[in-house]
C-alpha cells in the first residue's frame, strides 16, 4: 500500500476535537448530513422564549446552546465529559447559564425546579427528568437511535455496539409515558450521512469512540483503504443516520 493521498488524509484526521464541534469537517463540506423534517433548534428556541427556568442536558462545550439565547432568569446546563466542562463554562457563564458537571443520569437539582428541559443526543433517565420538571413543564429531546451509521461498522467489518440497538422512538416513548409524561409530538427518520474523504471518516470515528469501540487506524487500515478507493470512484461514502425527537409534557 503506497498511496500518499491516503496516508496524508489519515494524518489530517489528527486535528484535536474540542467540545462537541464537528465544524472541522462540516464547514469544509467534508462530511454532510441529510435533512430532517423537523428542526430541534427551532423547537428549542421557541420553548426557551416562554420558559422561566430551564435545563440543557449534555451541553457539550455549549456551542449549540449559546446560539439559542436570550435565556430565562434561571438557566442551567449539565455536562458529563470532564474536558468539556471548562469549555462550556467559559462560553455559557457570560450568557447567564450555570454549568454543572454530572457523573451519571442522576440530576443534582431540586424536584420541580424547571419548567423546561431540553436534551440533544444525551442519555437520560425519564424518571429523573420528570422529577426535576414541574407539572405542565416541557421536555424536548432529539436522540441518536441505535441503528445510527451502522453502515460504517459493516464496511469496516467492526462489531456493532449492541448496547443501544433497541434505542428507538417506540421504546423511548414507552419509557417517557411510563414516567409521568404525555407525548405531544414525535417523529423518527433515517437521513443519509456522507463522507467525502477518508480523513473525515477517521476524524469522526475518533470523536465518537462508541460508534466502533476500540477503533484503531492500524487495525482497520485495509478496510479504510478500501473505503478510500470507493470514495475516489464514487465521490463519497454514504451511510444512514438514525434520529428521532419527542416533545412531552409533564403530567
Amino acid at each position: 500500500m503506497n498511496d500518499q493521498t491516503f496516508f496524508s488524509l489519515l494524518k489530517h484526521a489528527d486535528e484535536p476535537f474540542v467540545g462537541w464541534d464537528f465544524s472541522f469537517i462540516t464547514r469544509t463540506g467534508r462530511m454532510t448530513s441529510g435533512l430532517l423534517s423537523w428542526s430541534y433548534g427551532s423547537m428549542a428556541l421557541s420553548l426557551i422564549q416562554d420558559a422561566i427556568s430551564m435545563l440543557d442536558m449534555g451541553t457539550g462545550g455549549g456551542e449549540f446552546l449559546s446560539k439559542l439565547g436570550p435565556f430565562p432568569p434561571s438557566a442551567y446546563a449539565t455536562e458529563g465529559y470532564l474536558p468539556n466542562v471548562p469549555v462550556a463554562k467559559e462560553r455559557l457563564t457570560p450568557l447567564g447559564v450555570t454549568v454543572v458537571q454530572v457523573d451519571d443520569e442522576a440530576l443534582p437539582f431540586a424536584t420541580g425546579q424547571f419548567d423546561l428541559v431540553i436534551n440533544q443526543h444525551e442519555s437520560f433517565s425519564a424518571q429523573e427528568v420528570r422529577r426535576v420538571i414541574s407539572e405542565g413543564g416541557k421536555f424536548l429531546t432529539q436522540q441518536v437511535g441505535g441503528l445510527d451509521c451502522n453502515g460504517i461498522n459493516e464496511k469496516l467489518s467492526a462489531p456493532i455496539n449492541a448496547e443501544y440497538l433497541d434505542w428507538d422512538l417506540k421504546n423511548a416513548e414507552k419509557e417517557i409515558k411510563e414516567n409521568g409524561f404525555k407525548v405531544l409530538k414525535s417523529a423518527e427518520e433515517f437521513p443519509i450521512q456522507r463522507f467525502y474523504d477518508i480523513g473525515a471518516l477517521v476524524y469522526y470515528l475518533k470523536a465518537i469512540p462508541w460508534q466502533a469501540p476500540g477503533f484503531d487506524m492500524n487495525q482497520y487500515k485495509d478496510e479504510l483503504y478500501a473505503i478510500h478507493k470507493m470514495i475516489e470512484r464514487e465521490g463519497y461514502f454514504e451511510v444512514k443516520q438514525h434520529r428521532f425527537f419527542i416533545l412531552a409534557e409533564a403530567l
